[in-house]
């Protein structure tokens, strides 16, 4: 599953609306709110929360609530009522310090729970089930990290996860928004330190990839509108790769913005267009050597007249590869995509979105 964060710090504006929207469009299920509610403020988180409920009524989203004790005081409920929340919109709650292993078991029953994956333990585990917890309705959350340096490291993740997932719990992670961030750093939310620095898209392909995580969470506030076009593509099963035109042809250029399908052969170094080589066939065009340079990761290449039958055929390249006077280099994928290439496999759709600068 794949979700995205709405902080209710102000009130819901008409962007915000507008973006679950999108979001909902772009395959989008869940969202996630934090509701540690100041003292003077009670009543008017209490009226965001109902209409950010209602929006996720309204779009079939998932909605879960980051809460503690005392919010939830402010609220109107206790854990004897927590599922009077229900009735809200919300679909769950996120609890950490302050709730017994008795009461969660009991909420397990009657709301999804999502539990610090950080803090969990096997004598917390036990607790909790032989208190009869139901595991369909727990999951286990991964805390984001605002400030730069402190996120999780890949192999630590991964341990943490293995037995979480041998226990029986579902596993979620944040991953950084590249729109608006969240302040006082604005430095990103991921979980994997390893994201920070990478696009939305990106991190969610790693963390889609990685056998332990079940759901991903956008932690900024938005996402930007280049990588909502990616989610929304992926959704329809394509890649899409944003891309800096090297030639001149037009008509290359017009070609290779169609989709593609990498050849279900599979190849180690190079992603291959099966409908390419139309392109190049006998009495269609003849493509002259041109811009034969050194092909670096991400370069878009069509083969050219010297390469015989295999005239036509478009390429990107997933690692470095030498000068071939047979092969021109007509384009390159943008830095920031250049891991997406890792994870189109055999059979796999992709376009180019070509794009003015790098």
């Amino acid at each position: 599953m794949l979700g995205f964060s709405i902080f209710l710090t102000n009130a819901l504006t008409d962007k915000q609306i507008q973006y679950i929207d999108k979001m909902s469009k772009c395959g989008f299920k869940s969202i996630f709110t934090s509701l540690h509610i100041p003292e003077e403020d009670p009543s008017v988180y209490k009226e965001r929360l109902k209409e950010l409920g209602g929006l996720a009524k309204t779009y079939n989203l998932e909605l879960m609530a980051d809460i503690s004790p005392k919010s939830l005081g402010h609220l109107g409920f206790n854990w004897e009522n927590a599922e009077g929340l229900l009735h809200w919109g919300v679909t769950g709650l996120r609890v950490d310090y302050g709730v017994s292993e008795r009461t969660i078991a009991q909420l397990s029953h009657k709301m999804k729970i999502a539990l610090n994956a950080s803090t969990l333990t096997k004598e917390s585990i036990i607790n909790l089930k032989q208190y009869g917890i139901n595991t369909e309705m727990i999951e286990a959350w991964h805390n984001y990290y605002p400030r730069p340096e402190t996120g999780l490291g890949l192999e630590n993740f991964n341990e943490i996860n293995r037995w979480l997932k041998e226990e029986g719990l579902s596993i979620m992670a944040f991953i950084p928004g590249d729109g608006e961030k969240r302040g006082p750093l604005y430095q990103g939310l991921p979980t994997l330190e390893d994201h920070r620095d990478q696009t939305s898209f990106a991190a969610y392909l790693d963390l889609q990839d990685n056998p332990w995580v079940d759901k991903v969470l956008i932690g900024d506030p938005s996402l930007s509108h280049k990588s909502l076009e990616q989610f929304l593509s992926y959704q329809n099963g394509i890649f899409q790769l944003r891309s800096f035109c090297l030639t001149k042809d037009l008509s290359l250029k017009e070609q290779f913005s169609d989709v593609q399908t990498n050849r279900q052969d599979e190849a180690r170094d190079v992603i291959r267009s099966a409908e390419s080589r139309l392109y190049g066939l006998p009495g269609n065009h003849s493509i002259c050597a041109n811009n034969t340079v050194e092909r670096s990761i991400g370069s878009i290449t069509i083969d050219n007249e010297q390469y015989g039958r295999y005239q036509g055929e478009m390429q990107i390249t997933k690692v470095s590869l030498k000068a071939d006077e047979k092969v021109n280099v007509i384009g390159k994928v943008i830095d920031e995509d250049l891991p997406l290439l890792n994870y189109i496999k055999g059979g796999d759709k992709f376009q180019i979105k070509w794009v003015d600068v790098q």
